[in-house]
């Protein structure tokens, strides 16, 4: 498909965003939850199984249409454009992509229809951007698996009904012996112990897990045994690429309010976007968006397409998610006094914005695997 032919599916996610998601979007923040049945438009609308095929239940989409998805609703809303991206990227893509067919038949129908949602279990208190050094356990028992632990800021975490879980299954110092599950968040022993009080994004819940003796099937053993450290990168490498669109949606959000703003807005008898200040500011702020965009659109070919594509998933998660940053700060400014306020929605932006430069991989880390990337040539 050709960029012009994802157009109709944008108008579609975009008119839901603006009906259905854009006038919950400050209630959302204030009380910190997602309603219920707001998410369960999201299944009903295909948008929570986007790209898992026709006969696991999902919409048989690809990946580019999923990345508009994400940024549509984004701009409506970040905290709900998240949902999506954790449940899609991080719940559904691991089974998806490294489950046998008994596994996909029995997990992925109730998660794309979003009659459960998916959160992935990696980081830990002492084990973040470090990955390697994580000490959750799965104790082999023969008949199943036993995992003792604790998560740290898993997204979806509160109402998650599957979670995908990394624990070392031998104790080693490094990523080797990491093995991957599927859990049912249901089994005992699985306990939220609580939710962060955030910045922003605060109607996604951002959970702290307790992992306290629970069983798992052995069948619920995810890909490879001691391949989960593969399965996460691989992960992430797609996941990126849905919190790229995230970013870009809340920057184009704080670009419109601007560009509206600057218009409706007075100053020494002329509208803001007549001082060429103003101007410049939301010239580079369309640069930027459209930049970005483009980067998400080659990621997401890329992957459609089957191809290498973490370099290109890199580069726009670091660009888009500084380019949120840096529009929705601006936007702040072009509003002025204004924009500092809880009466309009660029400061709800801002604070939205920041987290996308951290989850997911910083953007130093997506430094250090742009340049892994360009060098390895020299390092083969």
């Amino acid at each position: 498909m050709i960029l012009n032919d994802y157009q109709e599916i944008r108008d579609m996610v975009a008119k839901f965003a603006d009906t259905e998601v854009a006038p919950l979007a400050a209630s959302i923040d204030k009380n910190e939850k997602i309603p219920a049945d707001l998410v369960a438009k999201l299944g009903e609308n295909g948008f929570l199984g986007s790209y898992v095929p026709e006969e696991y239940g999902g919409a048989g989409m690809d990946y580019t249409s999923y990345s508009i998805i994400v940024e549509e609703i984004s701009r409506a809303c970040a905290s709900t454009g998240v949902l999506i991206s954790a449940h899609t990227s991080l719940g559904i893509y691991p089974i998806l992509a490294f489950g046998n067919e008994e596994q996909k038949k029995k997990f992925l129908p109730k998660l794309a229809s979003g009659e459960h949602i998916g959160c992935f279990c990696l980081s830990e208190p002492n084990a973040g951007t470090d990955a390697g050094s994580l000490t959750t356990y799965a104790e082999d028992k023969g008949d199943y698996y036993e995992i003792s632990g604790t998560k740290n800021f898993i997204t979806n975490g509160k109402e998650a009904n599957i979670a995908i879980v990394f624990a070392k299954t031998t104790k080693t110092p490094n990523y080797k012996g990491i093995s991957a599950f599927i859990v049912d968040t249901s089994t005992p022993g699985f306990q939220v112990m609580k939710c962060e009080d955030k910045l922003g994004i605060k109607g996604s819940s951002t959970a702290q897990i307790a992992f306290d003796k629970v069983k798992v099937p052995k069948e619920n053993l995810l890909g490879e045994y001691e391949k989960g450290f593969k399965i996460a990168m691989g992960t992430l490498d797609g996941g990126r690429i849905g919190i790229a669109s995230q970013a870009l949606g809340i920057a184009e959000a704080a670009f419109r309010y601007a560009k509206y703003y600057s218009n409706e807005r007075v100053q020494f008898g002329k509208p803001l976007h007549a001082l060429q200040a103003i101007q410049f500011i939301l010239a580079d702020m369309s640069t930027k968006i459209a930049a970005s965009r483009l980067l998400i659109w080659e990621a997401s070919r890329r992957k459609d397409e089957g191809v290498e594509y973490s370099l290109q998933s890199a580069q726009a998660k670091l660009f888009a998610a500084e380019t949120a940053m840096w529009v929705t700060t601006k936007a702040i400014q072009v509003l002025g006094g204004n924009g500092y306020t809880k009466e309009y929605p660029v400061e709800r932006y801002f604070r939205d914005a920041k987290i996308t430069e951290i989850y997911e991989g910083t953007s130093e880390i997506q430094r250090v695997v742009i340049a892994a990337n360009e060098l390895k040539e020299f390092n083969s």
